[in-house]
């Protein structure tokens, strides 16, 4: 699709003048505010320890999924414990350090808990250095901490087999940079704003990308620019939803809209509705993971006169984080590396004090379940 006679938006003759329907952002904006206030609310009343908690689970799955986004997997363990040890939050024991993993982590954790701080050149080439520890991405040797050259060739975003790739975007010259990086800064920066908080925070993720300023990983600094946008928004360096999370869920539809977004007019109402809706549903499931963090929390006071072993609390501990598939004693055995015997008495002490119960599911092998109701002490 050409617009009058440009490609890419940013060939525009008024770039980047950015405009929008603001009539028609109106009742999502007010509905994703109310949506954010309520669980601010809930927030606030469930004291220190808990909150905590629920901002390690959001920022945890915001790592792991701004990562899944662009195909690559990172161990949940390392991720939950490399984030625990910086907020400071006992998880018990903490998982090997990955120095990958931390790279990706301080880039999310700086973003938002520093999201007050100016946003510089030298702080994003510090972001891009820190995602990009050895200076290669997958096999290719690349330029960190400092923009793209486009030594071979100009920056682009294909799909399909060579020979035959599809072109998704074209972003600007190198050269065009350090200007366009300049301005896009300053604009994050300014102390007036004109637009709506949570429209700079769409706006800022998509202007971002859309200069596509680093020869890899400028889809991760994008949504890192647009949670910096919605933590100076929610006013609060705790982060308790992950839109990452929620995009991820939605990655074709993501890269659907912003090749539509950035192939055509400044006009980029459909992109923010689109951004507002992910936020929205993102809050949403910040709700549903306040139920798990609160659910957790309620069972370990019931149970808190039960003397438990250390393999029970850490499979029950997986059991309240969602556990996936069937609880067997195998699978127990492998978790708790114990023996299988070990396993199946660990089990069945915990069905005698009500804890779990042999689920009704049937199949080859007996799976167990948690009881979801209160439990009294056994004396």
């Amino acid at each position: 699709m050409n617009c009058g006679d440009y490609k890419f938006i940013w060939q525009a003759p008024d770039w980047p003048d950015w405009r929008y329907d603001l009539e028609a952002l109106v009742s999502p904006l007010a509905q994703v505010s109310q949506k954010q206030g309520l669980l601010l609310g809930r927030l606030v009343d469930i004291g220190l320890g808990l909150r905590d908690q629920a901002s390690l689970d959001a920022l945890t799955d915001d790592v792991l999924k701004t990562s899944e986004i662009e195909g690559e997997h990172l161990n949940v363990a390392s991720v939950r414990s490399s984030i625990a040890r910086r907020l400071g939050v006992d998880i018990g024991s903490l998982a090997p350090v990955d120095r990958h993993v931390e790279g990706v982590v301080e880039m999310v954790l700086d973003a938002t808990i520093n999201n007050a701080l100016p946003l510089t050149r030298e702080r994003l080439f510090g972001w891009h250095a820190a995602l990009f520890p050895t200076g290669y991405s997958g096999m290719s040797r690349i330029c960190t901490g400092t923009w793209r050259d486009d030594a071979h060739g100009p920056m682009q975003v294909v799909s399909g087999p060579i020979g035959r790739q599809r072109v998704h975007y074209e972003a600007p010259p190198a050269e065009r940079l350090p200007g366009e990086m300049e301005r896009l800064l300053e604009w994050i920066n300014a102390p007036v704003h004109a637009e709506p908080a949570l429209v700079r925070a769409g706006l800022g993720h998509l202007w971002f990308v859309t200069l596509h300023p680093f020869d890899d990983g400028n889809g991760r600094i994008a949504r890192a620019i647009g949670d910096l946008l919605l933590a100076r928004a929610d006013g609060s360096s705790q982060r308790f939803y992950s839109l990452s999370a929620q995009i991820q869920r939605e990655r074709k539809a993501y890269y659907d809209i912003l090749e539509r977004t950035q192939k055509g007019s400044l006009d980029v109402t459909e992109w923010l509705l689109w951004f507002l809706q992910m936020l929205g549903e993102a809050v949403d499931l910040a709700h549903h993971a306040l139920d798990t963090v609160l659910e957790k929390a309620h069972f370990w006071q019931r149970v808190a006169g039960i003397a438990l072993n250390e393999r029970q609390v850490k499979i029950l501990n997986r059991l309240l984080d969602g556990f996936e598939g069937k609880l067997t004693s195998s699978k127990w055995a492998a978790i708790a590396k114990s023996s299988t015997d070990t396993a199946l008495r660990d089990i069945n002490e915990l069905v005698e004090l009500g804890i779990l119960q042999r689920s009704g599911a049937g199949g080859r092998s007996t799976s167990y379940e948690m009881v979801r109701k209160p439990v009294d002490p056994q004396p």
